[in-house]
């Protein structure tokens, strides 16, 4: 090692931000364990490197006493003083006791050092640059494709989209354009692990936002949100100014801001109901696009009832009871359906009942 090699380190200081001082400190803590490695020594030692000159130099470190019981690692007073007379007992003693070609092992050496931490630096770069990402969307380009997972390259990094955070029926090839959302930076011994999602409820949430300013700004608020990915969802909107209408926002002018929503998810449904912080009128709401007549409900069990025109009983339903069960979630109340003719018979049950009961009390009167 020399001057130009210690120029490099501060060249690297500078580009990439690694501590010199911090790099020769590791250098030197390595050469060490070669020396003891490759010279078999159990002797007491350091190395130093020269920060003006670059030199390399092994001490052997010897600690000043009255009587040597190990000459290897003690020194007597009497010839620890031919050295310097003010030396006292439980002194160091350092002597030079660098191997003839150390100077290439160290410098083998101080090449491994500096380009392991090179590579940890630019993991460390890589981590810190994404973790601050987690919930944002990125756009990368398909990499490679195995039989489960998509590799997407993020320019920097490489991201991962596991087979359950891909939306169901999508298929990507090798060099596609593809959104995602940043779901996870995970630490591995192999570098950052980037996970991404298509599924993930924030997904959705980013690219709303990304389309419509009014929730970027604040001024309409998605209260609650449920996705069945790839089929259906509904979303909950609130505007905190009574002269915007939330669901127009969201919607856009001829339904271009959901429409774009809808494209980059291929197709997935998306209902934009209004949320109300009344929870019969939430309940009517969610269960769009059915119409309803009416919400009974039962507050201490979260449990309601809703009303429906005979015609609108399997539109409120849903196809295999999804518009139903994403209303229930998006709401948090269990969700019983009923058409207006079935109530009518369930009334007309009821009221039989009740007046068979009175007119049998009125016998045993």
């Amino acid at each position: 090692m020399n001057a130009e090699f210690l120029q490099a380190l501060k060249d690297l200081e500078r580009e990439r931000g690694l501590k010199t001082e911090v790099l020769l400190g590791v250098i030197e803590a390595a050469l060490l364990s070669a020396y003891r490695r490759n010279f078999g020594t159990v002797q007491n030692a350091r190395v130093e490197i020269d920060r003006n000159t670059g030199e390399c130099r092994v001490l052997a470190q010897r600690t000043v006493v009255e009587e040597v019981e190990d000459p290897r690692t003690q020194i007597s007073l009497e010839e620890a003083r031919q050295i310097d007379p003010r030396y006292q007992p439980g002194d160091v003693v350092e002597t030079e006791v660098t191997p003839r070609d150390f100077g290439r092992i160290a410098a083998q050496t101080a090449k491994q050092v500096v380009m392991q931490r090179i590579k940890e630096a630019e993991r460390n770069m890589i981590y810190e640059a994404f973790a601050g990402r987690e919930g944002d969307i990125v756009t990368g380009t398909v990499h490679r494709v195995d039989k489960q997972n998509i590799y997407v390259d993020l320019g920097k990094a490489e991201g991962v989209l596991p087979a359950s955070e891909q939306i169901p029926g999508e298929r990507y090839r090798q060099g596609d354009k593809i959104r995602a959302y940043l779901l996870e930076v995970r630490r591995t011994s192999k570098g950052p692990q980037i996970v991404l999602s298509r599924t993930h409820p924030g997904f959705l949430r980013r690219l709303l936002e990304l389309e419509v300013p009014e929730l970027q700004d604040g001024t309409v608020e998605l209260k609650t949100m449920v996705r069945e990915p790839g089929s259906r969802a509904k979303i909950a909107v609130y505007s905190r100014d009574p002269h915007v209408d939330p669901l127009g926002a969201c919607v856009g002018p001829r339904g271009s801001r959901i429409q774009a929503v809808v494209n980059e998810l291929r197709g997935e449904k998306i209902d934009v109901v209004r949320w109300d912080a009344d929870s019969s009128r939430f309940i009517a709401e969610a269960l769009s696009p059915a119409k309803v007549t009416a919400v009974e409900i039962w507050e201490e069990e979260k449990i309601a009832r809703v009303i429906v025109p005979d015609n609108q009983l399997s539109l409120a339903i849903g196809r295999e009871g999804q518009n139903a069960r994403l209303a229930a979630k998006l709401t948090g109340w269990k969700i019983d359906i009923k058409s207006e003719s079935q109530m009518a018979e369930i009334y007309s049950q009821e009221y039989a009942g009740y007046h068979g009961e009175e007119g049998g009390r009125g016998e045993e009167s």
